[in-house]
């Protein structure tokens, strides 16, 4: 079976429970392909954690959900070390971040030290308790959950927290046609109770390997490069995209670009993920904001401003 068509059996697979989402479904498994995470931001009720669940079950990972409360510790996300007096040593008792797919339900309503701990463990696959570091269990992937930050309760993500995201999307209410599909579907029974694994970990891991083989073309490397360099000398925004972000949607364009069924990048990739890549790591001058400019249209703004590259395909494949 090729890469593309274990891809496609993951994506049919979340189809059968959610409804009207596959491009979620795709960016959200394009991120767990190139070793990223994902920030959904959106009213509770349209399906975030069933997303994240329907993911889990398709791949046979062990899931595990956190639910972020104001009094929630750093040691209820990482784990504590317990004393067994019949061994008497200390054992590590491993928290809910140990596990393949994690849930991170409404990660602004905690604190920000708690937040840290979370955050840790995305960008190193390790933890540290006790000064004691161990691994994650790979594969490791995030997919955290907030509501807009206009909600009372919310800690708003620093800009550096913010950067540990692969991509931030948005589900969106469902239309009229399939609100009443989700309905049809869940009248009798829980679409999510019936779903298989359709691949193995180990399968998964074979195509985040296989990533890394996406052909990316020097002239598509140097239009990310122009475009994050446009960030850092708009004149409304305060902080532009790093390195680190030009890396991400390279890597993003990868992934992408294998559950596409292709080899090789092409700028269309970039033009298509450069939203939910760079808008997140884009900081608005004040002014800016005030005068009700958003991010979204400056990145429109500058895929119109930075020259595309004539070769759509690189030659090799």
């Amino acid at each position: 079976m090729s890469a593309k068509e274990k891809i496609e059996r993951i994506l049919n697979n979340i189809d059968r429970v959610m409804i009207g989402k596959r491009d979620i479904a795709e960016l959200s498994l394009t991120a767990l392909l190139a070793g990223g995470h994902t920030l959904l931001e959106d009213v509770p009720g349209v399906g975030k954690t069933m997303m994240v669940k329907a993911l889990a079950k398709s791949i046979g990972a062990d899931f595990k959900r956190i639910q972020f409360t104001p009094d929630l510790l750093p040691s209820d996300v990482l784990g504590v070390s317990i004393y067994n007096p019949e061994e008497m040593e200390f054992e590590f008792r491993p928290g809910p971040i140990m596990g393949n797919i994690v849930l991170a339900d409404e990660i602004n309503r905690t604190s920000p030290k708690t937040q840290s701990a979370l955050l840790e463990g995305m960008e190193e696959s390790s933890i540290t308790v006790d000064g004691e570091t161990m691994p994650i269990p790979q594969p490791f992937f995030v997919m955290a959950t907030q509501n807009p930050i206009e909600y009372e309760g919310t800690y708003p993500l620093p800009e550096a927290q913010l950067d540990r995201f692969l991509f931030k999307l948005e589900m969106g209410y469902p239309t009229a046609s399939e609100e009443i599909e989700v309905l049809r579907r869940a009248e009798k029974e829980v679409p999510l109770d019936h779903l298989e694994t359709v691949i193995s970990i180990e399968e998964l891991i074979v195509l985040q390997d296989a990533v890394k083989d996406v052909a990316v073309d020097d002239i598509v490397k140097a239009y990310i490069v122009n475009c994050a360099n446009e960030t850092r000398m708009h004149q409304s925004i305060h902080l532009g995209v790093s390195p680190r972000g030009s890396l991400a949607l390279m890597r993003a364009c990868q992934a992408y670009a294998l559950l596409k069924g292709r080899s090789y990048v092409t700028p269309d990739d970039v033009q298509y993920l450069m939203p939910f890549v760079f808008g997140h790591r884009i900081t608005l001058h004040p002014g800016a904001s005030y005068e009700g400019i958003t991010v979204e249209e400056i990145i429109e703004s500058i895929l119109l401003k930075v020259e595309v590259p004539v070769d759509k395909v690189p030659l090799h494949e």
